[in-house]
């Protein structure tokens, strides 16, 4: 069976295929060999321009191979790779056997060609390319797909930001606020938990077999290589760890991931709490013709934006913890436990990216249904007993939060009942008076005005 989208096993490259496909050139295995095969290059090309090694600079064309291999590398290189692999069995092996052979039909200098690898271990290859994958995932796909989210419930939060809504805690009638305000405490949620995974640090390290540059100053114990190292590890646009086993020990990773997870959390909040809102009729969803909202019930406009979201970020939450949890944990100085683990991270952020264009589209179908919401405050004045007692209380009524539950603990109250009740008080009359004014839909503290405060940058 030839492989398509009909029969990849993964969803992530089968049904999901056109929504993942920027990620491909980041984490497919050609992407792994091409980040790799970026390493082998910088790190050759770095140790011919230190002077205190004194290989011979690169002629013409092999220099222009190097090149082109770090900035252009092709899927025909990557099955080269494959074929030198297949007879290998080590990945990493045959990418260093593959630049060899490159060179070396450049005619390039053997000493230069043999100073591929210099000194590595997998590891010193395989961290950086990770790092530069992940990178480049948060800078091309992550963040800016977080930054459009951000900006649809922004627009949704200012524009409904004066939209009167009854709140519900544990479920039940409670104070009002708006609709608009409920969309800006999502806003200033995410916009917080991207600025942490935006800061998290990358790091990389370059230092040998168990992290202390023994093969490095065994032929070249003049040498500066922790200067060396760290030169190249930030030439890389990666911060320098200075202190490693075998291998960088993955706590970034791990920052990276609970980032990215919990901004996937906040999200699952709010994917649940409109799917509830549009099934009490605060949202309605925007039709779109020729789409099937059941194959039975013709009426029907399921929110399966929502729901396609949470199930998305459920598993990608799901990996990211995995990851975060076993990465930084390695026995003595290396396993292999974390190999396959790493090979997988591609699979979290696509399941992330598929939830956001979920989310996305969903949003965009949302029309809020103002009438009946404001119906719903109507059937529930007894959520202005909080209001009235606390006003009783400025006055020094006595049982102001007593009374008011007699009137109205697990009872509809309407406004006749009210108004008699807050009749009866001996209250200032301009403070009767603006009771009697209130109505829920009108009581929403200074929600509006937090909708429309939120941070431009937000």
């Amino acid at each position: 069976m030839d492989s398509s989208t009909l029969t990849a096993i993964s969803p992530v490259d089968g049904r999901y295929a056109v929504k993942t496909a920027g990620l491909r050139d980041i984490f497919s295995e050609y992407g792994l060999i091409r980040f790799r095969v970026k390493v082998e290059v910088e790190w050759l090309r770095a140790l011919a321009a230190a002077p205190e090694i004194g290989l011979p600079e690169p002629a013409v064309e092999p220099a222009s191979v190097l090149r082109r291999l770090a900035d252009n590398f092709t899927e025909d290189d990557a099955r080269q790779v494959k074929e030198i692999e297949s007879v290998t069995n080590h990945d990493v092996k045959a990418v260093e056997y593959f630049i060899k052979r490159q060179l070396e039909a450049a005619g390039a200098d053997e000493r230069l060609m043999e100073f591929t690898h210099f000194a590595c271990t997998s590891e010193d290859i395989n961290n950086l390319a990770y790092a530069l994958m992940l990178s480049a995932a948060r800078d091309r796909f992550l963040l800016p797909g977080q930054a459009t989210l951000l900006g649809k419930i922004c627009a949704l939060a200012k524009e409904n930001a004066a939209v009167p809504m009854l709140s519900r805690t544990h479920g039940q009638p409670a104070s009002p606020t708006t609709l608009g305000k409920e969309f800006a405490n999502v806003a200033w949620r995410l916009y917080r938990q991207r600025e942490q995974l935006a800061a998290v640090t990358i790091l990389g390290k370059m230092n040998g077999a168990v992290g202390n540059y023994n093969a490095h100053l065994a032929a070249y114990p003049e040498a500066d290589w922790p200067a060396i190292a760290r030169e190249f590890v930030t030439g890389l646009g990666l911060a320098f760890n200075p202190f490693t086993t075998q291998i960088e020990p993955h706590d970034w990773i791990a920052e990276y991931c609970h980032g990215l997870a919990r901004f996937n959390t906040v999200l699952i909040d709010l994917c649940r709490d409109v799917w509830s809102y549009i099934s009490i009729g605060y949202f309605r969803q925007r039709a779109v013709a020729g789409e099937v909202g059941s194959s039975t019930m013709p009426h029907k406009v399921n929110p399966i934006d929502f729901e396609n979201a949470e199930g998305n970020l459920g598993l990608a939450n799901a990996l990211l913890d995995h990851f975060a949890a076993k990465l930084p944990i390695s026995r003595w100085q290396r396993d292999l436990t974390d190999s396959t683990v790493l090979r997988n991270l591609g699979v979290a952020i696509a399941h992330t990216g598929i939830a956001f264009a979920s989310l996305e589209k969903g949003l965009d179908k949302l029309q809020p249904d103002t009438g009946r919401m404001a119906a719903d405050l109507d059937e529930n004045w007894e959520v202005l007993a909080e209001p009235v007692q606390t006003v009783m209380r400025r006055y020094g009524i006595e049982n102001p939060y007593e009374q008011l539950k007699a009137l109205t603990r697990g009872r509809k109250v309407g406004e006749a009942a009210m108004h008699e009740f807050i009749a009866g008080l001996d209250l200032p009359a301009e403070a009767r008076e603006r009771l009697r004014a209130l109505t829920p839909s009108g009581y929403t503290g200074n929600a509006a005005a937090q909708a429309l405060d939120l941070p431009p940058e937000s």
